[in-house]
């Protein structure tokens, strides 16, 4: 299984706090400001490896997260991926609506170190460092 992580969301903070995170435990990391700006560069990179998982804001610019979650289901390369949809928004509507936009779990912001780990680790499991 890929140990590659996207991040997409708009949030420099965000995205520093959580590649830091995971780059700690040994995941590959590839972070990105936007929705369009992170389906550009797999459309471009046609052979770069496709994330085992992404962490996906809901408010960005020119595409929201709902949006970039639809399109990514919809195609067969991303079918296995999982989505973690990250937001300062914690309703019962923001909740569904990102379930039906193929979105495998929800964490509101801000989210401890803690809580990002133990979501990666849940859909991903525990990577093990490599001994020489």
């Amino acid at each position: 299984m890929s140990n590659l992580v996207a991040i997409i969301d708009d949030s420099p903070t965000v995205r520093k706090v959580i590649e830091t995170c995971l780059r700690r435990e040994n995941y590959q990391v590839i972070a990105f400001n936007n929705g369009i700006e992170a389906l550009r560069w797999y459309v471009e990179n046609k052979q770069s490896p496709i994330p085992a998982l992404i962490f996906l804001d809901i408010e960005m610019p020119k595409m929201d997260g709902y949006q970039v979650a639809r399109y990514l289901k919809a195609r067969p390369l991303f079918a296995n991926t999982t989505i973690i949809m990250i937001s300062r928004r914690n309703g019962v509507i923001d909740r569904l609506k990102a379930r039906l936009s193929g979105v495998d779990a929800y964490l509101t912001k801000p989210m401890p170190t803690h809580e990002i780990l133990a979501i990666v680790q849940e859909h991903l499991g525990v990577l093990v460092a490599a001994t020489t």
